[in-house]
């Protein structure tokens, strides 16, 4: 009797086993799918193109060509053109803003120009957006999909990411889901919007053109749309008295200010604008002002900040933005030839 149920719970057991397999098996099959479905998008990812193009360009100067680059995240693409101070300074620039780029991977991405390049001016946009996270994993991703250098990736992976992010990593589902949802969110947004027979207004369409342009730079003459002056304006809840800069990318900034001196590079902190509506939602802005301009005074780096400078002297209006963030073109050109006179002011060479 004994014998008989030892052999029925073997059994039971050998099935317990196979069907455990088959459901890990079908997992790990439905992970493959997805992991590669996830990672082709993110070939697809209009923002991974332009990436894609900015290093591929980079890679391609000549070495120790460039006397000037910009970095930081997509408030600096969509700001510091090159060829404006190439043509009015007589600079070799070169734009290497990324999106959300935080200090830790600005860090890592100076490394890697500076083992190319050997610029006597960084120009660093520092948006207060990203200087308050400690990390970020998608803007992560879209730098190792573009940086050669396999040793800093290791290293970046060692030593700024926190174990669930490593995790993660490791997982293409988990990794590339940030690129793969940014890609399908419109189609999936107007699948949504037809059928439930809701239609977005022609003056809520985005209409011009965006472009890769010249040396990194992203050339947009988008409008910002209705909705970002009130409905969907990001920043309507934000209150400086919160706002705290993370401990993580304040060390990474300390590190940039080393690396930079020690490569003999005049660093330069620029806070870009955000839209005057955006702006006047903001509460308490001087307290967000504070913090970084405290930083840039005890480490004795140039700061200018366009939003308390536009604030003063009107240079651009809602119409020279993009969205409720980002300038457009003509935002762009007046800030550019602004920074230059400002620069010539203060006594600041480029080069």
């Amino acid at each position: 009797m004994v014998r008989h149920l030892y052999i029925f719970n073997f059994r039971e057991m050998a099935v317990t086993i196979l069907k455990l397999a088959a459901f890990l098996s079908v997992v790990a099959a439905v992970a493959a799918y997805l992991g590669g479905k996830y990672k082709a998008a993110s070939t697809e990812n209009i923002i991974n193109k332009f990436n894609e193009q900015r290093f591929g360009d980079f890679y391609k100067k000549e070495k120790n060509s460039c006397d000037l680059v910009f970095v930081g995240s997509s408030h600096s693409y969509c700001t510091f053109d090159p060829a404006f101070y190439d043509k009015e300074a007589g600079t070799d620039s070169f734009q290497m803003g990324m999106p959300l780029q935080l200090p830790a991977s600005t860090y890592y991405e100076l490394r890697e120009i500076f083992a190319y390049q050997k610029p006597k001016t960084v120009v660093m946009e520092v948006f207060w957006g990203v200087l308050g996270t400690d990390f970020e994993l998608n803007q992560a991703t879209q730098l190792f999909q573009v940086m050669k250098n396999e040793e800093l990736k290791n290293e970046y992976i060692r030593e700024v990411f926190p174990f669930s992010e490593k995790v993660k990593y490791s997982n293409d589902v988990l990794k590339y889901q940030g690129d793969y949802f940014a890609y399908k969110s419109k189609e999936y947004d107007d699948k949504i919007r037809n059928f439930i027979k809701v239609y977005r207004s022609p003056e809520l369409k985005q209409e011009g053109v965006e472009e890769y342009g010249t040396k990194g730079f992203i050339y947009c003459d988008y409008n910002m749309l209705e909705d970002e002056y009130d409905l969907t304006n990001q920043f309507k809840e934000l209150d400086g008295k919160d706002y705290k800069l993370s401990d993580e990318q304040v060390k990474y900034m300390e590190k940039i200010v080393d690396l930079c001196e020690e490569e003999g590079a005049q660093l330069i902190f620029v806070t870009a604008p955000v839209a005057p509506v955006s702006l006047n939602y903001i509460r308490n802005y001087d307290i967000i002002n504070k913090r970084i301009a405290d930083f840039a005074e005890r480490h004795n780096i140039p700061y200018f900040d366009y939003n308390i400078i536009n604030s003063k002297e009107n240079l651009v209006t809602n119409a020279n933005f993009r969205d409720d963030a980002h300038l457009n073109y003509s935002g762009a050109q007046i800030i550019n030839r602004h920074f230059l006179g400002l620069l010539e002011k203060e006594g600041i060479s480029l080069k």
